[in-house]
């Protein structure tokens, strides 16, 4: 009888245990179905997105981005009347300064991995296998009360951040990345908000970032997503 008893209980427990924890795979899927799906993901060839950027200090600037497929980006930032600018061509990264010659530079090595890391469309989690990255299930843990998923990623060029999902929503909230900023190494902490839909995938409207554990935070809040324009693949290469 006591064999008997301890079986159903062991059986009653088997169908009340809360489920097993979820794999990346799946939260990847349903990452992408909360954006909108993969079909509508992958036909978006190209995005502008026309917004404004209010720094630590609360200067505001006019900003532009631009990412086509398969690896090109482009940022434009207008301060003063002196536009400074970004961009990647899939092979070498670039800038104008906003002070100085206003000639084109070619960009160090940490910058071009960045710009390479922003011409992803859809980021890195969706196709990550197809695009050479690794990503682990780190855990599940708060974020402003929220429950989270942090999956810890490394690109392709070996650097490593971190991505935070909604555990409701399913869609990408945080990030956390080490950059190099004047020769010191700096984790920054990025929050990504306000989705809103243009051409059937939701987009962040609003993204704050800055070092870690600090308060300094400059926000970029995005006014306009056009999805699929047409862009000439010479604004992204090198000026001669």
């Amino acid at each position: 009888m006591l064999r008997k008893a301890l079986l159903g209980w062991v059986a009653t427990v088997t169908l009340v245990a809360p489920a097993s924890p979820q794999t990346v795979d799946e939260l990847v899927a349903q990452l992408a179905t909360a954006r909108g799906g993969l079909e509508k993901l992958h036909a978006v060839r190209s995005v502008r997105m026309l917004g404004h950027i209010v720094g630590p200090q609360g200067a505001e600037a006019p900003v532009t981005v631009e990412r086509k497929r398969p690896h090109s980006a482009r940022m434009e930032i207008t301060i003063q009347g002196t536009t400074s600018v970004q961009a990647f061509d899939g092979q070498q990264a670039w800038g104008i300064l906003p002070m100085g010659d206003q000639k084109a530079e070619l960009l160090p090595p940490e910058m071009a991995r960045d710009l390479e890391a922003q011409a992803d469309i859809e980021g890195p989690l969706v196709d990550y296998k197809a695009k050479g990255h690794q990503v682990e299930l780190v855990g599940k843990e708060k974020l402003d009360e929220a429950d989270v998923w942090r999956l810890k990623v490394t690109l392709k060029s070996g650097d490593v951040l971190f991505v935070l999902l909604d555990a409701a929503s399913h869609l990408e909230v945080g990030y956390e990345t080490k950059r190099a900023v004047r020769g010191a190494t700096v984790e920054i902490d990025s929050r990504l908000s306000d989705y809103q839909p243009a051409g059937g995938v939701l987009w962040p409207r609003t993204i704050t970032a800055g070092p870690k554990g600090r308060p300094e935070r400059q926000t970029l809040s995005f006014d306009k997503i056009e999805v699929n324009p047409l862009l000439d693949d010479a604004r992204f290469k090198l000026p001669r």
